[in-house]
């Protein structure tokens, strides 16, 4: 999509006559968007064709739109900027309802552009008509329940006023997917450029906000404040539990400073391992149904719980439901949480800054933890089944890419065994992202957002997945190999969708074999499809750590795949009841391992 034609547009002048979507991607522009993803298609080309002619953005084509609806969210939580996409009507916009749904249930500012048919056509039998007439549905009811904002720009004139709505709905407190929907003709017609006073730079990028704007600190509650403030100052031990609110805030200064005077203990939700440095003596580990059975001793040894930046979904409360029903919770964020508790809202880097200042300016020392020492699980067979293929343990795979993982490095961690494992296990590297979308729990996001992340910030990014989800949407591949992103994709294969497996043998009374695959080289597939791909089989951790050491000194796109058995049990609360059980008929087969369990111990 990038241009080598010499009529780029260089820039739009107030009271000119232009194109509605040359006019929409100046706008873009100017808030700081820097890439639009998606597919094209007759009803959106016309949008397409407006970010070939403009310089300052660059077009990124998917294979799919669910995909590049990651792609731009991935943009956005690596960058804290608006993540645009753009798809054509029909089955195009269709499939970008799962991605929206994502990023509406993690709160990611995503705008999504939608083509549709010409005005004219509408209840007239047009081609993917969704303008609700003569039958059709109604395209504004289908995106209205995954996004904050939802509009159809039904002529030129409107955009003027759809779009900053549009925008400012994404990045709102709290963030989420905006929709407009753009008929053809509507794309195509003139619109007279606004008036913006002097300086204007048409398709230059202005420098965006440092993190996604929130509510004014004018809004904080002043008995509120003052009553956690005291809670807070009197407790002898507090936990603090932060979520992925603290990243879309860029407020992880703020916990830290607030932990150092609390001497707090400070756990983290699976999908926010990066907003506390995972290597801190404070750090308490991973709360949830991925995470550290310290969590919960902590929270039961604490006199407050904070909770800072999470509403503490279902995820991150299992397992700690009965401590917390006899631990006073504080709750800092914009939305009321999912557990009764005393809530301060309003803007997090703020309020954290407000509560910090009401506490004694010393350092308190932290009390005694264990910290995040893995769950014990039972080992697996040394062999594949009937074939003389090695496995490796998730906890030796885990361990090599924590080896390898450059500090500065983006990771993308997908569903299942493979990313129950990685959230359990994985330190976060101390400069970059650790995201797992566990809003809707789609599996093969992390391939279109590690990409859209690679791609956004140039920086190496790691896409930890299954087999499963790489057979949903691990083509994108393609994506990465034709752009030249540094996205390295590790790829746990189990032949199977080994937790559905899982479920099935231990919650419902044996294994059907439906989730069970005849075996797949995953590797050499990829590598026989794009072979200027580095593509490798790594058959033991060494082989694994050496390939992702070479694929970091790469400018472009590594795939690593290894080989897991289905039957191991990751470290996800519902199975640990069965540990014991497992682990006495086929906890002692394989003797690789510098100890009996082959654990590392690591955070």
């Amino acid at each position: 999509m990038t241009s080598t034609t010499p009529n780029l547009r260089e820039g739009e002048r107030e009271g000119e006559t232009v194109r509605l979507v040359d006019h929409l991607v100046t706008e873009l522009a100017r808030a700081g968007v820097s890439h639009v993803f998606g597919v094209g298609g007759a009803n959106i080309e016309d949008l397409y064709d407006a970010v070939h002619r403009c310089s300052a953005v660059r077009g990124i084509v998917a294979k799919h739109e669910f995909s590049a609806v990651t792609m731009a969210d991935g943009y956005a939580r690596t960058t804290q900027r608006l993540g645009v996409v753009a798809a054509t009507s029909g089955g195009g916009a269709m499939n970008l309802l799962p991605g929206l749904a994502e990023a509406h249930a993690s709160r990611v500012p995503v705008l999504a552009l939608v083509g549709q048919p010409p005005t004219g056509q509408e209840g007239l039998g047009a081609f993917q008509d969704s303008s609700g007439k003569a039958g059709s549905f109604d395209a504004r009811e289908v995106f209205a329940p995954v996004s904050r904002f939802c509009a159809r720009v039904d002529d030129a004139d409107s955009l003027t006023q759809l779009l900053p709505r549009a925008v400012a709905a994404a990045q709102a407190d709290p963030p989420g997917p905006a929709v407009l929907l753009l008929p053809k003709d509507v794309q195509q017609a003139q619109i007279q450029v606004p008036g913006r006073g002097a300086g204007s730079t048409p398709c230059t990028p202005t420098p965006t906000p440092t993190h996604t704007p929130t509510a004014p600190a004018a809004r904080l509650d002043e008995a509120a404040l003052t009553s956690v403030s005291d809670s807070l100052r009197a407790a002898g031990r507090v936990l603090v539990i932060a979520g992925e609110g603290l990243a879309a805030a860029d407020a992880r200064t703020e916990l830290a400073e607030l932990a150092r005077r609390l001497g707090a203990w400070v756990a983290v939700t699976p999908d926010a391992k990066d907003v506390f440095d995972n290597r801190d003596p404070r750090f308490a580990g991973v709360a949830g149904v991925m995470g550290h059975a310290n969590v919960e001793d902590c929270l039961r040894r604490a006199d407050v719980c904070l909770l800072v930046g999470t509403r503490l979904p279902l995820l991150a409360r299992g397992g700690l439901e009965r401590a917390l029903a006899t631990t006073d919770v504080v709750c800092l964020g914009t939305e009321p949480p999912f557990v009764a508790a005393t809530a301060l809202g309003g803007n997090l880097r703020d309020t954290l800054r407000a509560v910090t200042a009401r506490l004694p300016p010393g350092p308190r020392p932290c009390p005694p933890h264990s910290g995040p020492l893995p769950t014990r699980m039972p080992r697996p067979p040394s062999q594949s089944r009937g074939q003389n293929i090695p496995y490796i343990q998730y906890v030796q795979a885990v361990t090599a890419v924590e080896a390898a993982l450059p500090q500065d490095a983006h990771v993308f961690v997908d569903a299942g065994n493979a990313g129950a494992s990685a959230v359990h296990l994985l330190p976060a590297p101390r400069h970059g992202r650790f995201v797992v979308a566990v809003g809707m729990g789609g599996m093969g996001y992390t391939f279109g957002a590690g990409i859209g992340a690679a791609l956004a910030t140039g920086r190496r990014t790691y896409v930890l997945a299954g087999d499963g989800a790489f057979f949903m949407h691990g083509m994108e591949v393609h994506t990465a190999v034709e752009y030249a992103a540094p996205v390295t994709f590790v790829i746990f294969n189990n032949n199977a969708h080994a937790m559905c497996a899982l479920r099935e043998e231990f919650l419902q009374g044996g294994v059907r074999n439906d989730d069970l695959f005849a075996r797949t080289d995953l590797a050499a597939a990829v590598a026989a499809a794009f072979p200027s791909l580095d593509a490798t089989g790594a058959r033991d951790a060494s082989q694994l750590h050496t390939a992702l050491l070479r694929g970091n000194t790469s400018g472009g796109p590594a795939f690593v795949a290894v080989n897991c058995d289905p039957r191991e049990i990751p470290p996800f609360l519902p199975f640990q009841s069965f540990t014991d059980t497992t682990e006495s008929t086929n906890g002692t087969e394989n003797k690789e391992g510098s100890d009996e369990r082959g654990i590392v111990h690591v955070g």
